[in-house]
């Protein structure tokens, strides 16, 4: 066997190889950081206790769930519902393609704005960005017009604070910015540290309550008749199509996975249908990873060795 022959022949062992080890389970991971966690959790128990190989994806919500529906990709760590709505009805609910853990951690959704802000502009109710003396508070760049984050690119959350910036008025007078969630919050702590006003998409887990001390701007509170919410990938006008004028209802995280795991893995498939997290645990491992910086694979190995008979529950 001539040197280029045992290239080629080592090459292609080492492709299928690799094949077959990304073949186990794939998790996908979309950008915020509680779904990073839960990813690495459910990849040490998977692992620990399975025997796979497991294999941690990047990717955005849709494109998860399209990779679930083809069994590219194997589970999607945290589902929110309602924001992820209409991707729930397409593979879950309508195809079939992608089952729901029913266990869930509960969140709310709002704005927020630091207490000394409110202390100083006396914002109290969400629709008073609509006002441009009240928007102006929050113009850092003298363009006339206040700033404010309302999520990550690709968040579902994102897409619907734009309906709701519409539908309140506030998206005239206010640039609603889309950002990586840390750059955001460094924004936050500097505008906090600063003395300076600051107004943003807040919500629950998150370690930012424990940081910080936020007021939830008020809204009519959640009327599911005058939610009516279409997303980009169902429609090109999905803007104009939607509208949302009160308070998010309250909101549901759910492990989601393909189901051709149930033929391919079914023990993998078995436990991830059985997985239940608490709001404790979702928020200690946002502290950890956000505030103390831990790194999410050591943290995921220090939870799983810390909360074995929550584990054992899982594979019973």
């Amino acid at each position: 066997m001539n040197l280029w022959t045992k290239l080629a022949t080592t090459a292609t062992a080492c492709l299928i190889g690799s094949a077959a080890i990304a073949q186990d389970v794939v998790i996908g991971v979309p950008n915020w950081t509680s779904v990073r966690g839960t990813a690495h959790i459910l990849k040490v128990a998977l692992e620990d206790n399975l025997g796979l190989v497991v294999e941690l994806q990047n990717g955005t919500n849709p494109i998860i769930f399209e990779a679930m529906d083809s069994g590219a990709m194997h589970v999607h760590p945290e589902v929110w519902l309602p924001n992820q709505q209409n991707l729930y009805d397409n593979f879950i609910s309508g195809k079939g393609t992608v089952n729901l853990n029913p266990n869930s951690v509960l969140s709310d959704q709002n704005i927020c704005v630091s207490k000394d802000t409110q202390e100083r502009t006396g914002i109290s109710a969400l629709t008073e960005l609509g006002d441009p003396v009240m928007a102006a508070n929050f113009d850092t760049d003298g363009d006339g017009l206040g700033e404010m984050w309302i999520g990550g690119a690709g968040w579902a959350s994102t897409n619907v604070e734009k309906i709701r910036a519409k539908s309140y008025g506030y998206a005239e007078t206010m640039s609603l910015m889309e950002m990586d969630e840390t750059l955001a919050l460094a924004q936050v702590d500097n505008a906090i540290a600063q003395g300076q006003n600051i107004v943003f998409y807040c919500y629950t887990p998150h370690h930012m309550y424990a940081l910080y001390d936020l007021v939830k701007l008020s809204e009519p509170p959640y009327d599911a008749s005058q939610w009516s919410i279409t997303q980009p990938t169902d429609d090109s006008n999905w803007l104009e199509l939607s509208s949302a004028p009160t308070a998010w209802d309250a909101a549901h995280l759910h492990i989601a996975f393909s189901a051709a795991l149930e033929e391919t893995q079914p023990e993998a498939a078995a436990m991830l249908s059985k997985v239940a997290l608490t709001t404790e645990h979702v928020n200690d491992l946002v502290y950890a990873l956000s505030v103390e910086g831990k790194d999410p694979a050591d943290y995921a190995r220090e939870w799983v060795d810390a909360n074995g008979d929550a584990v054992d529950s899982w594979l019973n």
